[in-house]
């Protein structure tokens, strides 16, 4: 009986904060704006924070949000004291507030509801808010980044950031893939040694990852299907929009997999995503005037054009891409304005890619490499391939880099015991998200970014 009674009481203790009661002793739960449709008519308990407010007469218009929706909360004055009224009235822009109230529709509301207000409290009055309904600059909304976040247009671009996110994972685990996290700190490069960001690791020297792929190779020969999803690091003195030093990517690696499984797989994951937003942001979508139609149009099976094809269409577009040169931000742009979807750009030249990548058997100057080129003139979100699975290539290639063999010993090694064929790609999150929200910039993908000249806040 006493544990019995121990465990009610820690239950109570649980349940009793998400419910208050009002003053007849009735029990009003606490929820959520987005879950408001189920509580029409009833009582309901909100938390949040005032996004806007206005007055008329005997009437209080509070805009509160919470974080999953906006909500019209409407307090009339004969509904309260005086001093409660004036309360009210003095509530500012982003002031913290608890609101009780009946639920009722109203089909010219936000979100298709209002509340009639019958109790609230107050938990903080707001200080003048900088960032007001008129225009900022760029410079001045980033240095306030900690409060834009705030804003409508950047929370549909977050709330739209982690559905991609977790379509990406749904994607990979529901296909037999493991998650295996890679290492943050390394002892080498991944993608070019112009390119790091170092530090020390007490009496070493060491790197931020560039990329978890040549940890992926490893745990591929383990699992056989995996991926890495974190943030990787490029030092690049880039001010382009296309480019920030710290980003995310998710990084799957597939043994005995080749260069046209690869592309399988990159086209199947970008489809996925866009059904997944398609399906559960359509409203967040609609806040940035997104229009849906063009992301509806991206259906499998995505164009495919070779290295060779893609310089003939940049030079029959007045491009000066010479053979053997890589594309830049503009060459990707008339290259995914060609296409109603994402195009594969595949086979460049072994000279502008990694070191690890495996050449083409019929023309060793080419490498069995591709990249995806988001339509809309986004450019690359996917860039991947078949790696080197022979451990004297491998070595002549680190070689010709001139890259310390020391470092990669391990990853030599992965060609010394049980070396097979083996492909996969990383995918930047923020080139995505760009391109589903149709953003001008990277700098609106993540709630913090990291760009050339801002580490602030």
């Amino acid at each position: 009986m006493a544990a019995l009674t121990e465990n009610f009481v820690q239950f109570v203790e649980f349940v009793a904060p998400l419910f208050l009661t009002d003053p007849k002793g009735r029990f009003m739960a606490i929820d959520c704006i987005e879950n408001i449709s189920a509580y029409e008519g009833t009582e309901v308990t909100l938390r949040g924070w005032v996004y806007n407010k206005r007055s008329s007469g005997k009437l209080q218009f509070i805009l509160l949000r919470d974080g999953t929706g906006i909500i019209q909360c409407v307090a009339f004055k004969g509904n309260f004291t005086a001093e409660q009224f004036d309360l009210l009235d003095k509530l500012t822009q982003e002031s913290s507030v608890q609101v009780q109230g009946k639920v009722r529709k109203d089909s010219r509301a936000p979100g298709g509801y209002e509340m009639d207000v019958t109790g609230f409290q107050v938990f903080q009055l707001a200080e003048d808010y900088p960032i007001t309904p008129k225009e900022h600059g760029t410079a001045f909304l980033m240095e306030h980044r900690h409060l834009w976040l705030r804003s409508s247009r950047q929370h549909a671009i977050l709330k739209i950031r982690h559905e991609i996110i977790k379509a990406c994972r749904d994607y990979f685990d529901e296909r037999g893939f493991t998650l295996v996290d890679t290492p943050i700190f390394t002892p080498n490069a991944c993608e070019g040694t112009t390119t790091l960001f170092a530090t020390e690791y007490f009496d070493q020297k060491a790197y931020l990852t560039q990329s978890g792929q040549l940890y992926n190779e490893a745990t591929a020969a383990a699992f056989g299907k995996v991926y890495c999803f974190g943030p990787t690091f490029r030092a690049e003195k880039s001010k382009t929009r296309r480019h920030l030093m710290e980003f995310w990517m998710v990084e799957p690696e597939v043994a005995y997999a080749t260069l046209e499984d690869t592309m399988v797989l990159a086209e199947g994951l970008i489809c996925f995503i866009l059904e997944r937003v398609l399906k559960r942001r359509r409203a967040e979508l609609e806040v940035l005037e997104r229009e849906v139609s063009i992301l509806e149009k991206v259906v499998l099976p995505f164009p495919r054009i070779t290295y060779d094809e893609a310089v003939g269409i940049l030079r029959e577009s007045g491009s000066e891409i010479q053979w053997g040169g890589d594309f830049g931000g503009g060459d990707e742009t008339i290259l995914s304005q060609k296409f109603d979807r994402p195009v594969m750009v595949h086979r460049y030249p072994a000279q502008v890619k990694a070191f690890y990548m495996q050449p083409d058997p019929e023309r060793p100057n080419l490498a069995l490499c591709v990249d995806v080129l988001a339509s809309e003139g986004y450019g690359e979100i996917i860039g991947g391939g078949q790696r080197i699975h022979d451990y004297e290539l491998l070595l002549q290639r680190l070689q010709a880099h001139q890259l310390p063999t020391e470092p990669f010993q391990w990853y030599l090694d992965l060609r010394k015991y049980g070396t097979v064929p083996h492909a996969g790609f990383g995918m930047g999150i923020e080139r995505v998200v760009a391109w589903v929200c149709k953003l001008d910039h990277l700098r609106e993908t993540i709630a913090f970014p990291r760009t050339l000249y801002r580490i602030y806040p």
